[in-house]
């Protein structure tokens, strides 16, 4: 039986509500670093607001402690995309999946994902930041940066890795990983598709979405939506030839220079089964 078409998991995480800073010094700070990680992030350098934000949650955790409330603002900084919850509802609403079947914020973590039954979704959507071996220190192979809890874990400590990935039990047609570099290779000058992508397949992914470089967020997400409004509208259009409208799309829209640049319509590549089912 084939299973339904239902998203799984999205990502987007804003900042705690209500913290505060007793030394204004450093509350000034937090809030000047936190606005340049969200800047970061938004431009696609996510690289540079992973570790702009460690900074600051090493100097949070030196002064409070690992549990205190801003420490887990601060961790939640590694993983804010503004456009992320609306690609997400938009492609859910399209689809008519169920409220339950969406994680958004700190509900979108490793514990959610690893404790989901996985198999009985047909399409499993993230949407979120993709690291590449070496963009973090310490980091050795690709990852989905995903929800980051106050106490870390082996079983969550908020990086989704390719090895974590290959142990997930999907039966997908599709998996869309709406993120950064999501082909590159399980470390740096390794041939593509040897990291996060060849981990879903192995888990039971039969089509993957995935980028080649690092993606503009508000393009991401309006790539997706286009792709996923096209194929509800022509359900016999196929995923491979929806995402090339998609494209076409955006790169003749003239509302924009920048539109015609590739490096803005041409990330995201199908690889697997593409064709109308």
């Amino acid at each position: 039986m084939k299973p339904p078409d239902r998203l799984v998991l999205s990502l987007c995480l804003a900042l705690l509500s209500g913290t505060s800073l007793p030394a204004p010094s450093l509350a000034q700070n937090a809030a000047a670093m936190s606005a340049k990680i969200n800047e970061l992030s938004r431009a696609g350098k996510y690289a540079e607001a992973v570790s702009l934000a460690q900074g600051l949650v090493e100097s949070l955790e030196k002064k409070f402690g690992p549990a205190h409330r801003d420490v887990g603002a601060a961790l939640n900084n590694l993983a804010q995309l503004p456009d992320t919850a609306d690609e997400i509802n938009a492609i859910a609403k399209g689809l008519g999946v169920a409220a339950s079947d969406i994680h958004l914020g700190e509900d979108a973590s490793e514990t959610t994902l690893k404790r989901t039954r996985l198999s009985d979704y047909g399409i499993v959507y993230f949407a979120t930041h993709g690291l590449v071996a070496g963009d973090v220190k310490g980091l050795g192979e690709p990852s989905l940066v995903l929800s980051i809890p106050r106490q870390p874990t082996e079983f969550d400590d908020g990086l989704l890795t390719s090895s974590e990935v290959a142990q997930l039990k999907l039966n997908a047609d599709w998996v869309v990983l709406s993120a950064c570099n999501t082909i590159a290779g399980d470390k740096p000058g390794a041939e593509a598709l040897s990291g996060l992508a060849r981990s879903f397949f192995y888990a039971g992914a039969r089509a993957l979405l995935v980028s080649h470089w690092a993606v503009s967020s508000e393009a991401a997400t309006r790539l997706s939506i286009s792709t996923f409004d096209r194929l509800k509208a022509d359900p016999k259009l196929g995923r491979a030839e929806a995402l090339r409208q998609a494209m076409l799309a955006y790169l003749n829209d003239a509302s924009s220079p920048r539109n015609a640049y590739p490096a803005f319509w041409a990330p995201f590549a199908l690889i697997g089964e593409g064709a109308a089912q």
